[in-house]
């Protein structure tokens, strides 16, 4: 007999009232989150904790994320290898790349 352990979501209510569901200890809101996504530039196109990763630590821009290597930007907790492509392209289309 298999035994399946199942998730059991939260109720969560936000600052703003939004209430969303969450079993994880990540006290994000969804609504809040999506309403605080940049419509365009670097940060716009990455997931919502790769973007939070960064702005925790700092890294808003090109230029500031340019200071770093690709294996410093990886040991930040929320950015994965999936995101170093997107990273590198945003880069380099400013004529920047990552620290060496």
């Amino acid at each position: 007999m298999a035994f399946y352990m199942t998730t059991l979501k939260n109720l969560r209510i936000c600052n703003k009232g939004h209430k969303y569901y969450k079993s994880s200890d990540c006290q994000s809101c969804p609504t809040c989150e999506q309403e605080s996504k940049p419509d365009s530039g670097f940060l716009s196109k990455l997931s919502a904790p790769a973007r939070r990763a960064l702005i925790h630590n700092g890294i808003t821009t090109l230029q500031q994320l340019s200071k770093f290597s690709e294996k410093e930007i990886l040991k930040i907790h929320g950015i994965g290898p999936a995101s170093l492509p997107t990273f590198r392209a945003s880069l380099e289309e400013n004529g920047l790349s990552f620290k060496k």
